[in-house]
């Protein structure tokens, strides 16, 4: 296996374009009930819109340049070449800061954050809040390679983290994540607490106390509507990890093959764990959302991506971790996120150190909220620096 370290850019065919422009065209659309809106899943009225915009306004071409505007580098981890975002800030004292994503997120989330982290004084910060920032794709994401065998579950993942962190030569260092990545950074945290020296998250995961009588008891009216919200999220939102935790293969079939599809299948995501009363586009533009996408469409990595649901399903690891975590953890919590444990069960679960309730956001928090995730995460990590 080399170990080598290559410069990447991304250079997306022009016959994949052609192809996707012409499949855009001959899109097949679905009936849909009259008077039905986002109930029964995407509406047709907003897809028809956004696949036209798609077709004939969306320019791939400035937004691959605007991502390769990033250093991005790929190299081989066990057996696969990942693919990641480097870059390296100017003052000294700099913290390396891994950042990982989630599904059906990509690099693409983070273009907001980078560079208020690696330059804090270039954008309104201080100095000695700097970060080297690591911003990697997943295996099996976007322009990672696929991992070709079973058991590429969040835990590979964060091994594949700590290889690459090691790699880059940096012998400590704090991980950050929502989504996948903030089980993933969890899990960074386990699998090497010689090195990572802290981790925020912008999705905590915990459980409610085992053996009393009450474990609602004490909490107070917000976290009692973040419990109920999270039952209502199981109840009425979770169709999409049982098909991808389960059978992601037959779900690629038709995801890989159109793209109209893979868009309804994603916005809806974007739609309905944002902070944008069901409006998508009051918190992302429509370039936003389809440049997403097009990180899986140009790689084909929509069925890769779904598998790591059913990976880690079958470990035994897909949600709250095995044991306590003692690394010092930051966490911030956006209103309109999937899941907010309330702060007694993370503290049970985690070594909190800093704690923030956000006045807005919801999951992609770092599209949706950039400066208040990059005050949280400057001021986590002061802590433990």
């Amino acid at each position: 296996m080399s170990e080598a370290i290559e410069p990447f850019r991304i250079q997306v065919p022009d016959a994949v374009l052609a192809d996707l422009h012409e499949r855009l065209a001959r899109t097949r659309f679905p009936e849909q009930l009259d008077g039905a809106a986002w109930d029964y899943g995407t509406e047709l009225g907003y897809l028809r819109e956004l696949v036209a915009y798609w077709r004939d306004k969306f320019d791939w071409r400035v937004h691959e340049a605007a991502l390769n505007r990033f250093a991005q580098f790929r190299t081989e981890i066990d057996g696969g070449r990942v693919h990641f975002v480097h870059v390296r800030s100017p003052h000294a004292g700099a913290l390396p800061l891994v950042v990982t994503h989630g599904w059906p997120g990509s690099i693409f989330e983070f273009h907001k954050i980078i560079a208020p982290l690696v330059d804090p004084p270039a954008h309104g910060g201080d100095a000695r809040d700097a970060f080297h920032v690591v911003c990697p794709s997943i295996p099996g994401y976007g322009f990672s390679d696929p991992p070709r065998t079973r058991g590429w579950d969040a835990r590979r993942m964060a091994e594949t983290n700590a290889k690459l962190m090691a790699r880059l030569g940096y012998a400590r260092y704090g991980a950050q994540g929502g989504d996948w990545g903030a089980i993933i950074s969890t899990e960074n945290a386990l699998v090497d607490p010689a090195h990572c020296a802290g981790i925020h998250l912008n999705m905590v995961i915990a459980l409610p106390p085992q053996g009393v009588a009450d474990p609602m008891a004490g909490l107070d009216d917000t976290e009692k509507k973040a419990v109920a919200d999270l039952f209502a999220f199981q109840k009425n939102e979770t169709g999409y990890q049982q098909i991808q935790g389960t059978k992601p293969q037959t779900l690629g079939y038709g995801l890989n093959d159109s793209p109209a599809g893979l868009a309804a299948w994603i916005v809806e995501k974007f739609r309905t764990w944002s902070d944008c009363d069901g409006d998508v586009e009051k918190r992302f533009s429509k370039d936003e959302l389809l440049t997403n996408v097009m990180i899986y469409w140009v790689t084909q990595s929509i069925t890769s991506s779904t598998r790591l649901y059913c990976e880690t399903m079958r470990a035994g690891r897909f949600g709250a971790a095995q044991q306590r975590i003692e690394t010092p953890t930051g966490c911030a919590i956006f209103p309109k996120e999937i899941y907010r444990a309330p702060r007694a069960w993370a503290e049970r679960a985690y070594n909190v150190q800093h704690w923030t309730a956000m006045p807005a956001g919801g999951h992609f928090a770092a599209l949706e909220e950039p400066k208040r995730l990059v005050d949280d995460v400057r001021a986590f990590f002061r802590k433990v620096r």
